[in-house]
């Protein structure tokens, strides 16, 4: 099953969008994508973990 995604908005430097563009496209990837698995790689390289929403 695919995880579940949500929609947000936000506001990015012109010039930083270009350069995703260009980036995203070079990979084959909508602009969405390519920025999502740039931010999961990012996590992953922190070895930040989702905290536990569970009951406290």
């Amino acid at each position: 099953m695919k995880p579940l995604k949500t929609k947000v908005s936000i506001t990015l430097d012109t010039d930083l969008i270009e350069i995703i563009k260009d980036l995203a496209e070079q990979d084959d990837r909508s602009f969405s994508q390519y920025i999502n698995l740039v931010l999961k790689e990012y996590v992953k390289s922190q070895g930040l973990k989702r905290k536990d929403r569970g009951s406290k």
